[in-house]
């Protein structure tokens, strides 16, 4: 009798994947594993030293050129979503190891939702509206605040969510501008905004919005000299990657109440570590990277999982191979 393959999840935090799709037969044909916890390093490569398939919910565990030397038993690796941003794609395929990945679902609508939430949620101070009621409490006098109507909300990058982001502050009355490497006139117009430079931009918006892709020209595009230019009553929100922003530069700039204050979903390291000093800023809301976790994404996640690993099982092509 044929040797069972090993098949290894990772990254499943949530414990989602096996509520939205059918694993019966992926169990009954191979040795899975599913993995609900963080994994790095020698811990990474202990859970998957025997593995035939590595399966990975987004980028959530690293694999470069030396990991992926110390898997000479693996034939196929894949991930969810269309990018993944720590896998040296590279690596695998100079080694003839086939990359299958997934439909992305509608995350990008999550993500403008969610930044809609972090935006009214830091502006209304909603957190600490919350407590004051939990613990007996009724307004006082820092519930008085500010309307955003009338205010301008300055978008960084005008892709398909930053356009959405915009779309929601100029229902709400707000005058919308905006930055990006490549931005014109002719495109901000699309989007009813203004383009200005990036300076102007930070020194006069209440919101400022960050949805650029990062990489070797954005990384880093938001440190101490451009957060200092931003108003104490502004609010700086990150639901794009943590690169664009210096997190060191970010945690002292708070401090310093310049910007008065940050709305972040992505970090450097996540999780997030617990010792970390942003877990403790008092002016940051904070969410644990939730801009693409909503249950459509993790049905097309769950369900193209397991569909690529039926097929590999069945020995035929992985429907959706990873184009780099």
């Amino acid at each position: 009798m044929a040797k069972q393959p090993n098949i290894v999840i990772l990254g499943d935090y949530e414990r989602a994947l096996r509520r939205f799709s059918q694993w019966d037969r992926i169990e009954q044909n191979s040795n899975l594993i599913i993995h609900h916890e963080p994994l790095r390093d020698e811990a990474l490569y202990e859970a998957v030293k025997d593995a035939d398939v590595i399966a990975i919910v987004r980028d959530r565990s690293p694999f470069n050129e030396a990991m992926i030397a110390r898997l000479p038993k693996l034939k196929l690796l894949m991930f969810t979503g269309k990018r993944n941003g720590t896998l040296d794609s590279a690596a695998l395929l100079s080694r003839n190891i086939p990359i299958a990945c997934t439909p992305g679902g509608p995350s990008k609508e999550t993500t403008a939702e969610l930044t809609w939430a972090l935006i009214l949620g830091a502006s209304k101070q909603l957190v600490r509206q919350n407590n004051l009621v939990s613990t007996g409490g009724w307004r006082d006098e820092l519930s008085v605040l500010p309307m955003l109507s009338g205010e301008r909300l300055g978008v960084i990058g005008l892709g398909a969510i930053g356009s959405a982001v915009a779309r929601v502050g100029k229902a709400f009355g707000m005058e919308i501008v905006t930055w990006s490497p490549n931005m014109t006139p002719e495109r901000a117009a699309i989007e009813n905004a203004t383009s200005v430079s990036l300076d102007e931009l930070l020194r006069t918006s209440k919101v400022v919005t960050m949805h650029l892709v990062a990489g070797p020209g954005t990384k880093g595009i938001i440190s101490a000299d451009q957060l200092a230019l931003m108003r104490p009553d502004s609010l700086l929100v990150n639901t794009s990657r943590s690169a664009l922003i210096n997190m060191p530069d970010l945690c002292a700039a708070l401090k310093k109440g310049c910007p008065g204050q940050a709305a972040i979903d992505v970090f450097d390291i996540e999780p997030l570590p617990s010792h970390d000093p942003l877990r403790s800023t008092p002016n940051l809301l904070a969410t644990p990277h939730l801009g693409f976790i909503a249950e459509p994404v993790f049905k097309m996640f769950s369900q193209g999982i397991t569909e690529t690993l039926e097929a590999w099982l069945d020995q035929k092509p992985v429907p959706h191979p990873y184009q780099p």
